[in-house]
């Protein structure tokens, strides 16, 4: 500091004297203000810090615990076997279903529980050859435009003029359609940035499916609608939704028994790979 004081002034134009008292001057500055700053670290580090505590409980994931971690559900085991003859049968199911609602609804049970990896070129070569229109029929409508743009495809939001008044409210007669209101209400999360239309129908949608946790005796639709308001399927994590709608399908009056045997299967298989890299890692 001293250095850069003194050779910010032009030194032949001072006399000897000058320039001596005057650098003296500033060494006398730096030795205090360095006492001064011991002195002031001195008194810091006798002072105690309190800091809050939160009360946390140790963790259960000490290395004893991570390397202990061991399941039946590892690749090429008697699971891996059963799991592969579901496969067969889902992919057999998958071409044999006609209708498309119907196929959309598998594709749709498939992408939630975990399992659409699975079926990708099935889905993809479906999806390049369905409308996202079908008119009078929100439900099917709305799961279309759902998966065609979670897959990346283009889709118009006009698809959902017909069942939008003048003011940009659905229609009365689709007020009931709990189904196809709980799908557009999802649809309207994949909006882009201009699609009043969709903004609205968010909106319209929201009101008339808490309308529909007061009426519905459906324990399945319930458990839909309450986990879609509490959180959009879009802004989910994909394998915490597929742990959650595990459960959630069992309660499915129309489930399908083999998807479901097969998406637990699944879900505990990956498990498996996860704990093996975790006991690698750590050790």
């Amino acid at each position: 500091m001293a250095f850069s004081l003194v050779t910010s002034f032009p030194i032949c134009t001072l006399p000897r004297h000058t320039q001596s008292k005057r650098f003296s001057s500033f060494r006398r500055l730096n030795v205090s203000s360095a006492l001064q700053c011991k002195a002031t670290a001195e008194i810091s580090s006798e002072v105690d810090v309190v800091r809050r505590s939160g009360n946390f409980r140790p963790t259960i994931w000490d290395n004893d615990y991570v390397q202990s971690l061991r399941s039946d559900f590892r690749r090429g085991g008697s699971y891996e076997e059963r799991a592969s003859k579901l496969r067969g049968k889902v992919s057999e199911m998958l071409c044999g279903v006609v209708d498309t609602l119907e196929k959309l609804e598998l594709f749709d049970t498939l992408q939630r529980l975990g399992l659409s990896r699975h079926f990708q070129h099935e889905i993809n070569s479906t999806l390049k050859n369905i409308s996202a229109g079908e008119k009078q029929n929100l439900h099917a409508t709305a799961l279309g435009f759902r998966l065609l743009r979670q897959h990346g495809y283009k889709v118009n939001q006009d698809v959902f003029t017909s069942f939008m008044d003048e003011v940009g409210n659905i229609k009365a007669s689709f007020s009931q359609d709990w189904k196809g209101l709980l799908n557009l209400y999802e649809a309207s999360y994949l909006l882009v940035e201009g699609e009043t239309m969709l903004e609205n129908a968010r909106e319209s949608a929201a009101k008339l499916l808490k309308e529909c946790l007061k009426q519905t005796n459906d324990p399945y639709l319930r458990m839909l609608v309450e986990h879609a308001l509490e959180l959009p399927l879009h802004w989910r994590m994909s394998r915490l939704e597929a742990s959650w709608f595990i459960d959630a399908y069992q309660k499915n009056k129309d489930k399908n028994p083999i998807v479901l045997e097969l998406a637990i299967l699944d879900y505990n298989t990956v498990q498996a790979i996860h704990q093996d890299d975790l006991r690698h890692a750590s050790s």
